[in-house]
Order: C-alpha cells, then structure tokens, then sequence
C-alpha cells in the first residue's frame, strides 16, 4: 500500500471507494448502455487505476536516485486518472458512452480530453521504463522484473491507440452523411455493444475486442514481478530467478501478441481458431519448457564483482548494462 500522503496513495485509496460507490450504482440504476449497465465502466476503470496507482507507487520506490522523475510520474498519474475515471463517470450518470463518442460537441470534447490524458501518463510511464534500464539494482532478479515488466506494460497501454482509428463503416458512414458521431471501436468486425459478453468485463464473445490484449499488456508491471517475488521467496539461485524472468516475460509478451493477432483477425478470444489455435498451443508448450530450463539448468559461471556489482551508500544513480 502506498503512502497515503503521496498523490498515487490518495488515488489508490479514492478509487476503492469510488469502485464501491459505482458497484452500488450498478444495482440502483438500471440502465443499459450500449448492452451493459450504465455504471460497470466507472466500476471497472475504478479498480484499475486503484491496482495501477499502488503497482506504480511501489515501482517508483525504486528508483530514490531519480526524485524528480518519481514526483512528475505521481502526480501526472494521479491527477490523470482522477480526471479519467471522473469523465467516464460523468457520461455514465449522463446515459452516455464515454469512448469514442464523438456525436455532440460536449461528448468529443470529453473523448478528446480523455485520450490526451491517457497519451500523456503513457509517456510518462515510457519515461520511468527508461529510467528502470538505467537504474542499478542489489536485486537483481527484481531489477529485470521491473524493467521487462514495465516496458510490456508501456506497450500495452501504447495499444490502446488502435481502438481510436476511425473504422471503415463510420469512414463510409461520414462520407454518405458528412458525420461521424463515433470515432473508433473496441469490437473488431461488429459494432461495440453488439452481441454477449464475457461477465464482468463485457469482452465479446462473437467477434474480436482489442481490450482483450490491452488489457493483459497493462498489467505485465504486476505479472512479471510477481516471478520475481516468488523465485525469492523459494530462495532460487539469482541465475535461476532471472531466467525465470526473463522467461515469463518473453512468455507474457508472446502472448500479448499472440491475443493482438487474434482479436484483429475478428476471433473472440475465447473461440481461437486456425493459426492462432496453433500459436496458443506452440506457445504453451514453449512456455513449459523455457520455465523447465529456468528452474533446472545448471548454474552459470560466476563473475567476478566488480565496484558495480553494487550500489554506493549515497544510492547515487548509475548506469548498468546488463
């Protein structure tokens, strides 16, 4: 848990109880909009950002050579995300869809506002994966956790893009009607909102959804250490930790790629079909051996240490090459 005196702690803790608020909105108000209650996106951007703000707040407290940076990527986050989840709030208490509505003035504007937002916490979350490559870490099997595991993040959030292109039905539909009031999908080959979803999430059933790859891209930050934690709390060797890492981040990003074909291709993910069904099943088996190899392969031939092997008492940053 973060400080409650940092602004991603205030965020972290905001946003539990908004996700409470919203859930209890969900069960008094019983509109629908497009097929799904009017309040289950604030609910659920609410629970992502409380897990993202505390998941960042605790990345960032290993950087203290870099405070400036730590202290820009709070408060950019923070105040990003109250703002998100406010504007999406705002359009579900209107009855409204809050992405890609672009139909009157008042709901491009928040679209707009929305997505600049977003674009501007990614690049400061492109920012402290950068910095994390640079940072020099005792541990370091969490070191390369982080590193990985924040740059398949930034590239997930960095998908997100693709659902605000325009489709070429509402092209066509703008140039037979000279308007478009929406810009961009979610649902790959069907409008959004057309046909079941998956529970809790909403996730088509019937067709492709690019929040299925999104999705799991944004929270490799909290996947990838997770490995990391669990290789020292088994007291692997730190050779065996960081191949376990190395090899559960390869493994994550394939899959995000793997679920980034399928869903363009227009297949539900929970229908893979074809190639992608041979991927997953390559993946799989390919996953299992590379976590075998990580565990069991002999230890590498120990180095040497060398003056930066460690960190000096003033914690003063450094470059590492690794």
């Amino acid at each position: 848990m973060p400080p409650l005196r940092s602004p991603l702690g205030r965020v972290t803790v905001l946003m539990g109880v908004l996700a409470v608020v919203f859930g209890a909105l969900m069960g008094l108000d019983p509109r629908v909009v497009e097929g799904a209650p009017a309040w289950l996106k604030p609910a659920k951007f609410a629970v992502s950002t409380a897990v993202y703000s505390a998941t960042l707040a605790w990345v960032l407290t290993f950087l203290p050579a870099w405070p400036r940076l730590t202290r820009l990527a709070g408060s950019v986050t923070a105040w990003v995300f109250v703002g998100e989840v406010a504007l999406i709030a705002l359009q579900a208490a209107r009855g409204r869809t809050s992405h890609f509505n672009t139909e009157t003035l008042v709901d491009g504007a928040i679209f707009t506002l929305m997505g600049l937002g977003i674009a501007l916490q990614t690049a400061v979350a492109g920012a402290v994966a950068v910095v994390l490559c640079r940072q020099r870490f005792d541990d370091r099997v969490m070191g390369w956790a982080l590193r990985l595991g924040m740059a398949i993040t930034v590239a997930g959030a960095s998908a997100g893009g693709m659902m605000t292109a325009p489709t070429s039905v509402q092209l066509e539909a703008a140039k037979a009607t000279g308007a478009m009031p929406r810009s961009g999908a979610h649902t790959v080959g069907a409008p959004d909102g057309s046909g079941p979803g998956l529970p809790g999430t909403g996730w088509s059933t019937r067709h492709g959804d690019l929040r299925v790859p999104h999705f799991l891209g944004l929270h490799a930050i909290q996947a990838v250490p997770l490995v990391a934690l669990a290789a020292r709390r088994r007291r692997w060797r730190e050779s065996a930790g960081i191949r376990a890492v190395m090899v559960s981040a390869a493994s994550y990003a394939a899959l995000f790629g793997i679920l980034a074909a399928q869903v363009l291709a227009g297949q539900p993910v929970v229908t893979p079909a074809g190639g992608i069904a041979t991927a997953l099943v390559a993946w799989a088996l390919l996953s299992a051996a590379g976590a075998t190899w990580a565990r069991f392969a002999p230890p590498s031939r120990r180095r040497t240490a060398t003056p930066h092997d460690t960190t000096d008492a003033a914690g003063a940053a450094a470059t590492e090459v690794a």
